[in-house]
């Protein structure tokens, strides 16, 4: 049941990725932020379980620090280069 997860978990990861490059740079940052939020969530209710499941914590830090790459990069975007 557990690699079932897993496996649906990919798929519905590979179709976000799909509609996300249709969507505009805005709604995609506003949406990466949202989703930061709640792995922060995610991961503070999981450290306050008493024994809490390590290599999920890991796979969510990972997946954090991911969007936060990719919100910089979204970032760096809408700001313009200007050569001095």
């Amino acid at each position: 049941m557990r690699a079932f997860a897993k496996d649906e978990e990919r798929g519905t990861k590979s179709m976000e990725r799909n509609d996300s490059a249709a969507q505009d740079p805005a709604s995609r940052l506003a949406a990466l932020r949202v989703e930061h939020r709640d792995l922060d969530v995610a991961i503070d209710a999981l450290r306050s379980m008493a024994a809490p499941d390590q290599l999920q914590l890991a796979r969510l830090k990972k997946r954090k620090l991911r969007l936060k790459d990719e919100i910089a990069v979204l970032e760096d975007l809408k700001i313009p280069d200007i050569i001095a």
